[in-house]
C-alpha cells in the first residue's frame, strides 16, 4: 500500500512510518521541513495542496497526527495555535481527498479521548459514553473538550463516499522513546515525585505503543469500522495505582503525593494545566473488542514492565517487534 502519514515526525508517527516501511509499504511523510529520514518526505503546508495532494491522489491510505502539544499553557495564543494546528490541518487534507480523482479507500485522523467527560462512575465507550463537560468544569478543562469536538468537527464536514473515515479518540500512548509520556513519568519516579496526583481517583487511560499500531493495522483491514474509535487498553486505572506500578517497575522506594493545590503552583513553573493530570480519563475500546481486536497488553502491570526493559536499555520501538507479536 501508498500510505500517506502528516504529522509524522514525532514519536507515533515515526513509530507508524519505521513500522509500515519494514512491512514493505511504501511511505511518504508530510511535513513543514526538510528530514533525513529513510521514508520519503514531502513538504506540506495547510495553505497549497499543489506538492502533498499529489501524493494523497492515489495513496491507499492517509492518517493524519498533526496538532501542536497540548503541553502548555492555555493563554491566548496557545488555545489559537492547538486549535488551528488541529483544525486548519484536518480541513486542508479533506478538501485535498475530496479533490483527488482516485481518493484513499481510507482517512485516519487523530483525536482525543480527552472528548469523554470527566467521570469516575463508569467507563466511556464509543456507544454510551457521555461527550462533554456538566459545566462546572475550570475554563481550562472545557477548553480541551472545544478543541476535541471542533477536531472532530473539521472532520465531520465532510462527506466522503469513496474514503472510509474513521476518527481516533487516543489515550496516552505508551512507548519507551526518550521524552515520551513513559520516559517523563520514570523520570518522575525516579526522583521520588511519582506519587499520587490530587485525590488520586482520576482514571489514567492509555495503550501499549505495538497495541496502537496493531489497531492501525486492524483498521486498514477491516473494512466494516468507521467514525469514531477509541484507542485505548481495556483496562484504565485510577491515578494512584497507575502511579504505584510506575514507581514498583523503576523500584522508586518512595513517592511523594501532590495535593491540587501543590499542583496548580508546579503547572504554572512548568508552563502546563492541571487539566492534563487532574481530569478522570476512564475510557475503553468498545468498537475495537467488540469487532473482535484482542490486545497484546491489556494491562498496565504488563505494559508498564515490557517498556521499562526496553526504556533502560535505551532501546525505542523496532519493527521487529511486530513480528514476535504476530507469532
Amino acid at each position: 500500500m501508498k500510505i500517506i502519514i502528516a504529522g509524522g515526525t514525532g514519536q507515533v508517527g515515526r513509530f507508524l512510518a519505521s513500522a509500515f516501511q519494514h512491512l514493505e509499504h511504501e511511505v511518504v511523510i508530510l511535513s513543514r521541513s526538510p528530514r533525513s529520514d529513510p521514508w520519503k518526505t514531502v513538504i506540506w503546508s495547510n495553505d497549497s495542496t499543489d506538492a502533498w495532494g499529489e501524493e494523497i491522489d492515489g495513496a491507499d491510505v492517509v492518517i493524519n497526527l498533526a496538532g501542536r502539544s497540548v503541553n502548555c499553557r492555555y493563554n491566548p495564543k496557545n488555545r489559537r495555535q492547538i486549535i488551528e494546528s488541529r483544525t486548519k490541518t484536518t480541513t486542508a487534507i479533506g478538501q485535498a481527498i475530496q479533490n483527488a480523482a482516485k481518493p484513499p479507500k481510507l482517512w485516519l485522523n487523530a483525536g482525543t479521548a480527552t472528548i469523554y467527560s470527566h467521570r469516575y462512575d463508569a467507563p466511556n465507550d464509543e456507544f454510551t459514553g457521555v461527550l462533554g463537560d456538566d459545566g462546572n468544569f475550570p475554563d481550562s478543562w472545557r477548553f480541551s473538550i472545544d478543541v476535541a469536538e471542533q477536531w472532530e468537527a473539521a472532520v465531520n464536514q465532510f462527506k466522503l463516499s469513496s474514503t472510509r473515515t474513521v476518527i481516533a479518540r487516543m489515550a496516552m500512548v505508551m512507548g519507551s522513546g526518550k521524552k515520551s509520556v513513559f520516559d517523563v513519568l520514570v523520570g518522575l519516579a525516579g526522583k521520588g515525585l511519582g506519587g499520587t496526583l490530587g485525590n488520586g481517583k482520576q482514571y489514567m487511560s492509555w495503550i501499549h505503543e505495538l497495541d496502537f499500531l496493531r489497531a492501525v493495522q486492524w483498521l486498514i483491514e477491516r473494512e466494516n469500522l468507521s467514525g469514531p474509535v477509541n484507542f485505548c487498553s481495556p483496562q484504565p486505572m485510577p491515578n494512584k495505582e497507575f502511579m504505584k506500578v510506575v514507581r514498583d517497575t523503576v523500584r522508586a522506594p518512595i513517592g511523594l503525593p501532590a495535593a491540587n493545590w501543590m499542583l496548580e503552583i508546579g503547572a504554572f513553573f512548568l508552563r502546563t494545566e492541571t487539566e492534563l493530570m487532574l481530569k478522570s480519563r476512564r475510557v475503553i475500546p468498545g468498537k475495537l473488542e467488540k469487532d473482535g481486536f484482542k490486545f497484546l497488553y491489556p494491562h498496565w502491570t504488563d505494559a508498564a514492565q515490557e517498556i521499562s526493559e526496553r526504556h533502560a536499555r535505551n532501546i525505542g520501538f523496532q519493527p521487529e517487534m511486530l513480528e514476535s507479536s504476530a507469532s
